[in-house]
């Protein structure tokens, strides 16, 4: 006797999948409160304070939004430089992604494929406010949502419907 295992219809194994369907900017600001002065050269390089946040939410239809939220703050001493605010979101459809997995799909790989053109546009936006282009390192998505499962006392991070 065998044991066969449910796939696909046709036979073939189901494998699991994400595909972008959008991507967008749900919400930017740049803030350059003290130009021109702040845009003299003086030798002291800004001290730069970077925040991530993110949230990813079921639609009816069966599509995942994911918003990945970049908050870039600079000062040189107690002046502010620049801040940039930036909430830049993505539609996801996922196939053949086991249920005790997608949690980790929305929070770690979405993020990961929205992650690059997020820092353009941030890079973009510091260079175009008169200021050298900031480049964005590499975020850490896993470590993030790892933090956040600890901080929930193990729990899942909530994944909300809309």
């Amino acid at each position: 006797m065998t044991d066969t295992q449910a796939g696909a219809p046709n036979g073939e194994e189901t494998v699991p999948g994400i595909r972008i369907l959008a991507q967008y900017i749900r919400d930017l600001s740049f803030e350059n409160p003290r130009a021109p002065d702040s845009l003299r050269v003086t030798g002291e390089q800004p001290a730069i304070d970077i925040g991530v946040e993110l949230n990813a939410k079921g639609r009816p239809d069966g599509l995942f939004e994911v918003e990945l939220k970049l908050v870039v703050d600079a000062k040189k001493g107690a002046d502010q430089s620049f801040a940039i605010e930036l909430v830049y979101g993505g539609l996801f459809e996922l196939a053949g992604v086991p249920q005790e997995e997608l949690e980790a799909v929305l929070m770690i790989e979405a993020p990961r494929f929205l992650f690059p053109f997020a820092r353009r546009i941030i890079g973009d936006l510091s260079s175009d406010g008169g200021f050298p282009p900031f480049m964005l390192e590499p975020i850490d998505f896993a470590g993030i949502y790892q933090s956040r499962r600890a901080q929930n006392g193990g729990e899942g991070v909530v994944v909300g419907q809309a």
